[in-house]
């Protein structure tokens, strides 16, 4: 029996293929399995290149109909030749095993990439946007259709670059229009990401994937889609009826622009979306210009980077600060030992928190931090350099140079409290977070945050019933801090070093640290 005739005795979908020979194409190994076909890493023999091959599963391939479909389609999507876009290189079949082997995108998927990265900040959702919607227009262009844009199909490599995969089970706009949620190819598993008109049945176009693009980008820049449900007609009926909520009440911190962009892709009846995806990348670009400048970064940070990536001079400044602090809490009482683990959480937070541009820097500007920070050309730039230096002075610059961006002002503001508390300054750190703790209902997370801080640092100056008073204010906007697990434990901290001082705990006490212990079980699961 020939190497490419071996098979096993199971079908694709129970058994795993590794080892098994396709023609020019070795499996190496799964990549992952899915409700129409796995995925395998290969070795194309003749060309000796790494590959990636998607074998049908049986239970299809025994559907001459859907067979004859899936190579049309399939060979429509090979045409689909650009940068952002994995490239088919061959669609076949060997006895019972139908397959496309396709490029192999080094990386990983957008779903699993937000899972620790998000929200976005703006310069890499302007880069992945600005990349996709390129490949949807490619695509647009010659009639395809994807029927699948969700997080899972986008990749991202350890360069930034974005591809759009599983263009091999597109349709044609020319072919039949018998769409429905019974079909073979719908995607009745991810209806988070359907277009109305999808769910409801209807005859599809290009209009189709940019609503789906728009879900996309919501989650992307919110943390999560704009429709949940408990079954999967339950999110389906509200892309149909339901209009999402604002993207600036979740993400004030967008430029409007950018938000109008994502509802638009979102419309419910597709004539009230872009006519084409060239004029989404054509508006996404607009605000790349005016937001971030014309000088876009050349070496923006790759998908494997993390939120606790820093410069070399922040890290430098957090390892000084940080060595005061434990000096300073070594030379106090044997109680308060407890907080240098909780000083180690804060520079976690502290680092990870750096708003807006994470780790990304532009060579131009970010050289150096002068004894005055220059003002830099709008406020996302002044952003930028504050994230990038970290200093005190740096996003002092953001409140000197653009007062009026309240927004912005008051985000600079915690991060400057928290290089106060970092430095030991508590009289300084409390004003800042008293500051925050005193605004109203329109922003309630910096209240919450301010709230937080004040609770943490009244307790590293042993201060614990005062301490103890703000924690059981923070109580009902408790939902309204932000996710981090920096700040959870310090929290959980402060609670357990309030009681052990004050004894007898109140039963607020006690539902706060059931619901910490809660939340940071369940991001650490994630």
């Amino acid at each position: 029996m020939s190497e490419q005739s071996k098979q096993p005795s199971k079908r694709s979908g129970e058994t795993d293929l590794t080892g098994l020979q396709l023609g020019d194409f070795r499996l190496l190994r799964r990549l992952g399995r899915g409700a129409m076909a796995d995925v395998y890493l290969a070795d194309q023999i003749r060309l000796k290149r790494r590959v990636a091959v998607k074998i049908l599963k049986r239970e299809l391939a025994d559907d001459p109909a859907y067979l004859h479909r899936f190579e049309l389609e399939a060979q429509a999507a090979a045409s689909l030749v650009h940068a952002n876009i994995v490239q088919i290189y061959e669609v076949g079949h060997i006895d019972d095993w139908r397959y496309i082997a396709q490029e192999y995108v080094q990386g990983q998927n957008l779903r699993d990439w937000l899972q620790r990265n998000s929200p976005v900040d703006l310069i890499r959702a302007l880069s992945i946007m600005s990349q996709v919607a390129a490949a949807l227009h490619k695509a647009g262009e010659v009639g395809v259709v994807h029927r699948d844009i969700k997080p899972e199909n986008i990749m991202i490599t350890p360069s930034g670059e974005v591809k759009v995969a599983d263009f091999g089970l597109a349709r044609l706009t020319h072919e039949s229009n018998d769409n429905n949620l019974t079909q073979i190819g719908v995607t009745l598993g991810t209806p988070l990401y359907m277009s109305p008109e999808q769910v409801e049945g209807k005859s599809l176009d290009p209009r189709s994937d940019q609503y789906s693009f728009g879900v996309t980008c919501y989650h992307m820049l919110s943390g999560e889609p704009p429709f949940n449900g408990e079954t999967a007609l339950a999110v389906a009926v509200q892309h149909v009826k339901t209009q999402p909520a604002p993207l600036e009440s979740r993400r004030p911190d967008l430029p409007p622009a950018l938000c109008r962009i994502v509802h638009t892709m979102l419309a419910k009846e597709p004539q009230r979306r872009y006519a084409s995806m060239r004029d989404a990348l054509r508006d996404i670009r607009r605000v790349q210009r005016e937001c971030v400048g014309q000088s876009w970064p050349d070496d923006l940070p790759g998908a494997e980077a993390t939120l606790d990536e820093t410069s070399s001079l922040e890290r430098e400044s957090i390892t000084k600060q940080l060595d005061l602090l434990m000096k300073k809490q070594a030379a106090g009482r044997a109680a308060r030992n407890r907080w240098i683990f909780a000083a180690v959480g804060l520079v976690a937070f502290f680092v990870a928190g750096v708003a807006v541009a994470w780790g990304i820097q532009d060579q131009k500007f970010l050289l150096a931090s002068p004894a005055k920070p220059r003002r830099q050309e709008n406020v996302w730039r002044q952003l930028l350099f504050a994230g990038e230096v970290g200093t005190k002075d740096a996003w002092q610059s953001v409140i000197d140079y653009y007062p009026e961006n309240k927004y912005y002002v008051n985000l600079a503001k915690a991060k400057i409290a928290q290089i106060y508390l970092l430095d030991g300054q508590y009289r300084q750190a409390l004003s800042l977070f008293d500051e925050l703790a005193g605004l109203g209902a329109e922003q309630v997370e910096f209240r919450a945050f301010g709230l937080a801080g004040r609770s943490i640092t009244l307790c590293f100056q042993q201060k614990h019933e005062e301490s103890a008073a703000v924690v059981n204010e923070l109580w009902p906007i408790r939902d309204k801090l932000a996710e981090n697990q920096a700040m959870y434990r310090l929290l959980q901290q402060t609670i357990s070093a309030n009681r052990e001082k004050l004894g007898a705990a109140k039963k607020s006490n006690e539902d706060w640290e059931a619901y910490l212990k809660e939340r940071t079980s369940a991001r650490e699961s994630q």
